[in-house]
Protein backbone atom coordinates (compact mmCIF):
# COMPACT_ATOMS: atom_id res chain seq x y z
CA UNK A 1 0.00 0.00 0.00
CA UNK A 2 1.72 3.59 -0.86
CA UNK A 3 2.03 6.11 1.60
CA UNK A 4 -0.52 8.88 1.14
CA UNK A 5 -0.14 12.83 1.04
CA UNK A 6 -1.94 15.85 0.45
CA UNK A 7 -1.32 18.44 -2.08
CA UNK A 8 -2.79 21.70 -1.22
CA UNK A 9 -3.17 24.51 -4.32
CA UNK A 10 -4.32 28.28 -3.99
CA UNK A 11 -6.09 29.03 -7.10
CA UNK A 12 -7.85 31.27 -9.16
CA UNK A 13 -11.39 31.01 -8.28
CA UNK A 14 -13.59 30.81 -11.36
CA UNK A 15 -15.80 28.04 -13.28
CA UNK A 16 -13.84 25.58 -14.91
CA UNK A 17 -10.60 25.71 -12.67
CA UNK A 18 -11.58 21.71 -10.88
CA UNK A 19 -12.40 20.56 -13.61
CA UNK A 20 -8.61 21.39 -15.31
CA UNK A 21 -6.73 19.57 -12.41
CA UNK A 22 -8.86 16.64 -11.70
CA UNK A 23 -8.64 16.75 -15.94
CA UNK A 24 -4.78 16.50 -15.41
CA UNK A 25 -5.53 13.93 -13.09
CA UNK A 26 -7.47 12.02 -14.76
CA UNK A 27 -5.88 11.96 -18.17
CA UNK A 28 -2.69 10.73 -16.41
CA UNK A 29 -4.25 7.98 -14.86
CA UNK A 30 -3.16 9.30 -11.46
CA UNK A 31 -6.24 8.54 -8.79
CA UNK A 32 -7.01 10.78 -6.44
CA UNK A 33 -8.17 9.51 -3.10
CA UNK A 34 -10.18 12.99 -1.58
CA UNK A 35 -10.80 16.17 -2.56
CA UNK A 36 -11.61 19.32 -0.57
CA UNK A 37 -11.89 22.92 -1.72
CA UNK A 38 -13.14 26.16 -0.01
CA UNK A 39 -13.09 29.83 -1.52
CA UNK A 40 -10.65 32.51 0.22
CA UNK A 41 -9.67 36.15 0.18
CA UNK A 42 -13.28 37.12 -0.37
CA UNK A 43 -14.31 34.39 -2.92
CA UNK A 44 -11.42 35.91 -5.42
CA UNK A 45 -9.10 32.61 -4.67
CA UNK A 46 -9.70 29.25 -3.20
CA UNK A 47 -8.05 26.50 -1.30
CA UNK A 48 -7.82 22.79 -3.12
CA UNK A 49 -6.87 20.04 -0.96
CA UNK A 50 -5.82 16.38 -2.62
CA UNK A 51 -5.46 13.30 -1.08
CA UNK A 52 -2.88 11.19 -3.59
CA UNK A 53 -1.18 7.62 -3.52
CA UNK A 54 2.67 9.22 -2.83
CA UNK A 55 4.29 6.90 -5.40
CA UNK A 56 7.43 7.74 -7.63
CA UNK A 57 4.69 9.80 -10.32
CA UNK A 58 4.02 12.29 -7.74
CA UNK A 59 6.66 14.67 -8.11
CA UNK A 60 6.45 15.18 -11.76
CA UNK A 61 2.21 15.36 -11.21
CA UNK A 62 2.89 18.16 -9.16
CA UNK A 63 5.30 20.38 -11.41
CA UNK A 64 2.35 19.88 -14.44
CA UNK A 65 -0.20 21.09 -12.06
CA UNK A 66 1.73 23.93 -10.94
CA UNK A 67 1.83 24.95 -14.37
CA UNK A 68 -1.32 25.35 -15.21
CA UNK A 69 -2.59 28.76 -15.50
CA UNK A 70 -5.12 29.24 -12.86
CA UNK A 71 -2.81 27.49 -9.86
CA UNK A 72 -0.99 30.35 -7.47
CA UNK A 73 0.58 28.22 -5.33
CA UNK A 74 1.58 24.83 -4.52
CA UNK A 75 2.51 22.85 -1.45
CA UNK A 76 2.85 19.09 -0.46
CA UNK A 77 2.67 17.66 3.14
CA UNK A 78 3.76 14.25 3.08
CA UNK A 79 2.21 14.07 7.11
CA UNK A 80 -1.04 14.72 6.16
CA UNK A 81 -2.73 17.50 6.43
CA UNK A 82 -5.94 18.48 9.64
CA UNK A 83 -8.58 18.90 6.50
CA UNK A 84 -8.55 14.85 5.61
CA UNK A 85 -7.85 14.07 9.90
CA UNK A 86 -11.39 16.62 10.33
CA UNK A 87 -13.20 15.27 7.75
CA UNK A 88 -12.53 11.44 8.47
CA UNK A 89 -14.66 12.40 11.52
CA UNK A 90 -17.62 12.84 9.67
CA UNK A 91 -17.48 9.75 7.51
CA UNK A 92 -16.62 7.00 10.01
Amino acid sequence: MCKQTVIELSVNNHPGVMSHICGLFARRAYNVEGIACMPVNGGETSKIWLLVDADDRLDQMIKQVDKLEDVLVVERYDNGHPVFAKMAEFVQ
